[in-house]
This record gives structure tokens, sequence and C-alpha cells, in this order.
């Protein structure tokens, strides 16, 4: 008699988190890709990262394209910067798909 194969168990697809925020991204949340090193300042095809659309809104509403090339080309960085760390610390105590009112 030939042996089954065991029913195959899909695991479930990791939920990527805001590097900013650290909250969770869930599917149908508003989100982008954010690089590090603008593209006008010589970032295309650099390294991005997948933010929640508002964390991005609010990073490049706060931080010209230069100062995001010359001082904040890093998450670390960005989660350094005063206004931008009390915006962060503020909108991690919200729920993950809480899109916040983007401008």
């Amino acid at each position: 008699m030939p042996r089954r194969s065991a029913p195959s168990i899909r695991e479930p697809e990791a939920v990527p988190a805001c590097p900013l925020c650290l909250r969770p991204i869930p599917p149908g949340v508003p989100q982008s890709r954010h690089h590090l090193i603008p593209k006008l300042r010589g970032g295309k095809g650099g390294e991005t990262v997948l933010l929640h659309q508002v964390c991005h809104s609010t990073t490049h509403r706060t931080l010209s394209e230069t100062e995001l090339a010359r001082n904040y080309a890093t998450v670390e960085a960005l989660r350094a910067h005063t206004e931008l760390r009390r915006f962060f610390d503020w909108v991690a105590k919200r729920p993950p798909g809480w899109k916040g009112k983007v401008r």
C-alpha cells in the first residue's frame, strides 16, 4: 500500500513590523517603502524599509530630503530624532491597524 504524504501545513506568513514605531503592519493597512537615502539624493536602488504610511508621511513632513540623506540614513538615526521619537512613541500606543490622518 502506498504511503500517504502528510498534508502540507502552511506556516502563516509573518506580519512585518514597522521599524520606526515597532507596531505590526497587518495586511490592508496603508504602508509604503522608505528609501533610507532619498532617490533624489542618490538613493535610487538603495536600501528601503517597509513603514506604516503614517510613519512615512510624518518622517518626510518633519525632515527635508537633504537632512534625510546627510543625517538620517538609518532607522536608528530616524528613531533618535527628538520630534520623530515623540511621534513614534505616541503612535506605538495605537492599535496595529490605526491609520491616523495622513496629510
